[in-house]
């Protein structure tokens, strides 16, 4: 098969011709169809994953065909269309039986614990647990653009902060994770204000839903103007890049008893930023952290999708070759842009 390779971390990756992969007695072989480009490939790119096992085929967010199965799996078959979580679950560990198999304690990744989806297959154990079956009139392009980002943001603004109706919510960063979240609130009635430095960014922001924007290149106190917009701060931050400013700036946009959702890493050297603890503490204010979404819950997710509240496809911002996604990839830390970047021809 043809995959995107590398040999070391930071290394330019190539397009190399690797072995098929085969399916594990309880796993199935995906011909993939469509995979999403995510800032997490870049930190596994670049070393900041310990679960990284050189060399490595990156890629997390796709979508595909089944083209082999192994003997133990009874809920799939040769052709069936099918996405999957970017964690992925053991279902027998106390955090699956609790049905919290996004913190499953035995937990695989493609793309990250395994070789990924920057391929023309990609192997998944566990089938019967972890794939989830698309709708017949779901692209494949639309089911990998859901990948770890809107799904991730589903669980975020859905199962966790709770959005609803008239709450004023502070999305930071609006790239793929930040401008899901935005339409997500959006679609439970939030008043969603959106921060980046990225002007295109603000734009597609304003078009799926924010009532306000910020630019933090621009304004020199962006947690006054939140707060100012928000009438005394907003009830839920969510920081959807992943850095020390935008993780202290969410949490201080917050007014009292508010609620902040890490969706964004901080890895490497970015691992334990300096917080706002003495804000926390005087405003009785709640931190959770968000990792990614279980299978069980994606009904609910392509049921919102079914209904046309939400529509993910939206987020698109181009479409690529697989010979374009090394290139794609070393860049993906440069915050050009607008939308999700999608490889679609193999």
């Amino acid at each position: 098969m043809r995959a995107v390779y590398y040999e070391a971390f930071g290394q330019m990756p190539w397009l190399a011709n690797l072995p098929d992969p085969t399916p594990t007695p309880d796993g199935v072989v995906l011909a993939v169809r469509a995979t999403g480009l995510c800032r997490s490939d870049w930190h596994a790119w670049m070393g900041h994953d310990p679960d990284i096992r050189l060399p490595h085929v990156p890629g997390h967010e796709l979508a595909g065909e089944v083209v082999a199965v192994g003997a133990r799996v009874t809920r799939w078959r040769i052709g069936d269309r099918v996405t999957v979580p970017f964690v992925c679950a053991c279902g027998v560990c106390p955090q699956c039986q609790a049905g919290q198999q996004q913190v499953c304690d035995h937990q695989f990744q493609p793309g990250f614990t395994h070789w990924g989806s920057f391929a023309e297959y990609v192997a998944i154990d566990r089938a019967d647990l972890n794939l989830v079956r698309l709708p017949d009139d779901m692209t494949y392009v639309t089911a990998a653009s859901l990948g770890c980002r809107f799904a991730t943001a589903f669980r975020a603004v859905v199962d966790l902060a709770k959005v609803s109706a008239g709450e004023w919510v502070a999305v930071y960063g609006c790239g793929g994770v930040g401008l899901s979240a935005i339409m997500l609130a959006h679609a439970l009635g939030g008043q969603v204000i959106g921060i980046d430095i990225n002007p295109e960014r603000l734009a597609l922001a304003r078009d799926l839903g924010a009532v306000a924007v910020v630019n933090a290149a621009t304004e020199a106190d962006v947690v006054g103007v939140v707060r100012e917009l928000s009438r005394g701060g907003v009830h839920i931050a969510i920081d959807a890049l992943g850095s020390p400013t935008t993780c202290a700036n969410a949490i201080a946009s917050l007014r009292k008893r508010g609620r902040h959702v890490q969706v964004g890493l901080l890895l490497a050297e970015q691992r334990m930023p300096p917080l706002p603890m003495d804000i926390v503490v005087a405003r009785e204010l709640v931190i959770m952290g968000s990792h990614g979404m279980q299978a069980h819950r994606y009904d609910a997710m392509l049921d919102l999708i079914q209904s046309g509240k939400v529509q993910p496809q939206r987020l698109i911002g181009r479409t690529i070759r697989l010979d374009e996604a090394p290139v794609a990839l070393v860049d993906l830390d440069s915050f050009r842009g607008a939308g999700v970047t999608v490889i679609t021809e193999f």
